[in-house]
């Protein structure tokens, strides 16, 4: 099982006792179901990209106007990043400054916390769709645990608040998966454990 652990800025006035820091697990049998859906999704990426910002756009208005380009240009940034982020969960140290980077220019954009959960429903809905009967309770709980750890990085890094413990899990629809995180909102190391 590979751990993230987000190390927190002890400067940060909202750093305390109260705070925690971030676990995020995903287990390497998730990793695995993850890397063979994601293969299916390969040869249909234009059409799931097309499905993903539909129903993005469609379930959170507000979220079309965070992009200004062209949204097909779009879906092709967003599938490379996929791919890249489902090649690299086994060594996701590897990545943890892309992260951060990608962090801060999201929230440079007007991403907001609740725009992740928003972003994680579509994912999912849009696997479901193009993977179909593939599409299984395991496979759904593997994105899931995912995208939670990778959205969860994402807004420890960004946010300016405590987030509520769970609160992109809980949002699209899933029980806690064994994912907890909460931040100070600048985080400055990250720990990798594998249990």
């Amino acid at each position: 099982m590979l751990q993230l652990r987000l190390l927190p800025n002890n400067d940060h006035p909202l750093w305390g006792s109260a705070m925690q820091r971030a676990s995020i697990r995903i287990t390497p049998r998730q990793i695995a179901l993850v890397r063979e859906s994601f293969a299916k999704i390969v040869p249909i990426r234009e059409a799931a990209a097309v499905l993903f910002y539909s129903r993005l756009f469609a379930s959170d208005p507000g979220t079309r106007t965070l992009f200004r380009g062209d949204i097909k240009s779009q879906g092709v940034k967003l599938m490379a990043a996929i791919g890249t982020v489902v090649k690299s969960l086994d060594r996701i140290e590897t990545m943890l400054d892309d992260l951060r980077a990608l962090a801060r220019r999201h929230h440079h954009y007007g991403v907001r916390e609740e725009h992740y959960a928003s972003a994680g429903a579509a994912l999912l809905w849009t696997l479901e769709q193009g993977l179909g009967s593939d599409f299984t309770p395991d496979v759904r709980e593997a994105w899931a645990a995912a995208y939670e750890l990778l959205s969860g990085a994402m807004i420890a890094v960004s946010s300016d608040h405590d987030p509520t413990i769970g609160t992109v899990g809980s949002a699209i629809g899933f029980p806690a998966l064994g994912c907890t995180r909460a931040s100070s909102g600048r985080i400055h190391g990250a720990e990798i454990r594998r249990d």
